[in-house]
């Protein structure tokens, strides 16, 4: 099974957006699966499902991270390479769906406000591109460990 086909299973099981995409690198990235779906369970629907970025490219980027992040704040060259990665992830995201803001992928600009999570129906997910948007964050992803293997 590939990441992204386990992402979208994750998120098919009702983990949110970003859970569904960081909790499919768990073992990549050294993690206990239960820590990292905790560590970003604020990040599904938006970020708090304020429709922002979007939860499945915001778990590529926390993998991304924890995989090739730095920890030295003077550290200029780490902090380039790494805004770079993740740059070049946003923008294969972005050519793949037109955007990486939760709203825009949604057709939700101005509406959907509300904090409380849609109820996952057959109707929910028959509307809604987020399985998919998971795969492809998680293929995307996997790709690009591929060709760009971590420390």
């Amino acid at each position: 099974m590939t990441h992204g086909e386990k992402a979208k299973e994750l998120f098919l099981e009702g983990y949110n957006c970003c859970q569904a995409v960081a909790g499919a690198f768990a073992e990549e990235m050294g993690m206990d699966f239960k820590t990292v779906v905790k560590m970003v369970s604020s990040f599904g629907g938006g970020m708090g499902r304020l429709r922002e970025v979007c939860g499945t490219v915001s778990g590529m980027f926390f993998v991304t991270g924890v995989l090739y992040g730095y920890d030295e704040p003077k550290n200029f060259e780490a902090k380039k390479e790494l805004y770079g990665r993740i740059q070049e992830l946003a923008k294969s995201f972005r050519e793949e769906t037109g955007s990486i803001v939760c709203r825009e992928l949604l057709g939700l600009e101005g509406k959907d406000t509300s904090p409380t999570p849609s109820e996952r129906t057959k109707e929910y997910y028959e509307k809604r591109p987020c399985p998919d948007m998971a795969k492809l964050a998680g293929d995307i992803l996997e790709e690009y460990i591929r060709e760009n293997p971590y420390r």
